[in-house]
This record gives structure tokens, C-alpha cells and sequence, in this order.
């Protein structure tokens, strides 16, 4: 088979591939925003999330985010972000784990207190995404209510994105969602005796 003729099936092969593509795009018509579901067991959720907000603060607009269950450590995303953006609205519960605190009702006052900040954000047209990363547990340990936080989200300005981050997303909250993500683990760090590290897992 000579090199002239590999190069022909290729560029056959490369085209079909474009063609599809290209009617793909064709299709894709509407214009606003979306609810993106980034779940699973593996690691990698919250820095997904946060770098969608990055490249959204990037191109000049306005986000905000709430982080719930997270522990009392800065972040370095956190970080980063304020340095750039000082004025983000931005909420942490900052209660750590649920495993450490071992207060159902201290972690519920806690979750419903950064609610309320996650409810004025998605209710703030001036915002193009809101991050509310690791909401997933506040649904499934039940401390927020699953219709409030669904009617919140499905009402939200209609050019506005959000993203809801965390293991085991509530099967109402996927069915509505417009792109789901599962992060799946193979191998973590972690199990192997390697301590969370800064700079690398906050």
C-alpha cells in the first residue's frame, strides 16, 4: 500500500469525522446557560469546577461560588481567584467534614447559612456562573431541601451556568442537569499512605 494511498484513506476518514462535527455544531442552536453535574467517586470535581470559573473570569465575566462541607483550609483556587477577582462573591461553610464536627444540627445550620448565599447568586443575573461545589452531600445527608434547591436552580436567569460538584448527585438533580461528568477513581494517593499535600489537593 503506498503513502499516496494511506494518505487518501486518512484524509477520507479525517473528512467524514469533520462532516459530522460540522453537523453537530450546525444543530446547536440555543444560547444559555446550563447546569453541569460533576460527580463520581474520583478526585478531580472541585478543581473541574473551579477552573470553568477561571476560564469564566477570564473572558471578563462575573461568577460566584459556595463551597459546602469543605474543610477549614484555604484553598488554593480560593486564593488564586481573590487575588484576581477580590470582589467574587464567595461563601464557605468552613464547618470541615461532617465526620469531624459529628453535629448533625450544627452542620445543618451550617449548610442552611450558605443556602442563603447561594440562593441570592442564583437569583443575580449579573452573575454568567455559579459554583456550588460539593452540594451533592448537603442532598443526600438531607440538611437542604431537594425541591428548594431544584426550584432555585431551574429558575435561575436563563444565561446564567451552574455548577454542582460532589459524590452521589441526587438522581432528580441529574435528570435536569444538561451535561453530567463522573470523575471515576482507579488509583488515589491517599489509600497508599501519601498525605493531602498543599498546592496539590487544596
Amino acid at each position: 500500500m503506498t503513502e499516496e494511498h494511506n494518505q487518501d484513506k486518512h484524509q477520507q476518514k479525517m473528512q467524514k469525522i469533520q462532516d459530522t462535527v460540522a453537523k453537530r455544531v450546525n444543530k446547536a442552536t440555543e444560547e444559555r446557560g446550563i447546569l453541569i453535574v460533576m460527580t463520581g467517586n474520583g478526585k478531580g470535581k472541585t478543581c473541574a469546577g473551579f477552573g470553568n470559573v477561571i476560564r469564566c473570569i477570564g473572558h471578563g465575566f462575573n461568577a460566584g461560588v459556595v463551597q459546602f462541607i469543605k474543610g477549614t483550609w484555604e484553598a488554593g483556587e480560593v486564593k488564586f481567584i481573590q487575588q484576581v477577582r477580590p470582589d467574587m462573591p464567595y461563601h464557605a461553610m468552613k464547618t470541615g467534614f461532617t465526620w469531624d464536627t459529628q453535629d448533625k444540627a450544627a452542620d445543618i445550620a451550617a449548610a442552611e447559612a450558605a443556602w442563603v448565599h447561594a440562593k441570592a447568586m442564583l437569583a443575580n443575573p449579573d452573575l454568567k456562573m455559579v459554583l456550588l461545589d460539593e452540594l451533592t452531600y448537603m442532598l443526600s445527608y438531607q440538611y437542604l431541601d431537594l425541591e428548594e434547591v431544584l426550584s432555585a436552580i431551574r429558575n435561575r436567569p436563563v444565561d446564567q451556568t451552574v455548577i454542582v460538584t460532589g459524590r452521589s448527585a441526587h438522581k432528580d438533580l441529574v435528570a435536569i442537569a444538561d451535561t453530567v461528568s463522573e470523575v471515576r477513581e482507579e488509583k488515589h494517593a491517599f489509600r497508599s499512605g501519601i498525605k493531602a499535600q498543599i498546592g496539590i489537593d487544596w
